[in-house]
């Protein structure tokens, strides 16, 4: 271990734990973006506005107004990835998981493969926004300076 900064163990445990919390922080927050949104338009809250294909549109108000919830919730998802993951290099695996997970739910919930070009424009950029975002701010972190010497100076 001689000339490492840090030490990297092999942890399933803390890698699988750190998914669940990065899923929770996902829905969590989109579940929040998704009421303001719904609050400032008087829009009843539905499960399909998180896992439906079709709700994701630039043609309707409630369309624009949903990509802009996953879009304000990437930016949310990248300080959760900031504050809970720390590692620039672990960040766009984060990320990629989320939303591969997020895929399958999808999946499961309309029961077909998702066609809607929108959906996947909302996703590509979400996981470019989360990922780039995130990894800038694990890496700012990452390359602050490291004190060496804080003890007083004595003069021998």
């Amino acid at each position: 271990m001689a000339g490492h900064f840090r030490s990297y163990v092999w942890d399933p445990i803390l890698i699988i734990s750190q998914i669940i919390l990065m899923q929770c922080i996902y829905y969590s927050f989109l579940g929040i973006w998704l009421a303001v949104v719904d609050s400032l338009v008087q829009n009843s809250r539905s499960l399909d506005q998180v896992f439906s294909y079709e709700v994701l549109g630039f043609s309707t108000a409630q369309g624009r107004l949903s990509m802009m919830a996953f879009v304000l919730n990437s930016l949310t998802c990248a300080l959760g990835l900031w504050y809970f993951i720390r590692r620039g290099k672990q960040c766009l695996d984060f990320t990629v998981t989320i939303h591969i997970f997020h895929f399958m739910g999808c999946w499961i919930y309309n029961l077909h493969f998702p066609t809607a070009l929108s959906w996947w424009l909302v996703n590509i950029v979400c996981i470019a926004l989360m990922a780039v975002i995130g990894e800038y701010l694990c890496m700012r972190t990452e390359l602050r300076a490291i004190p060496v010497n804080t003890g007083p100076k004595s003069n021998l």
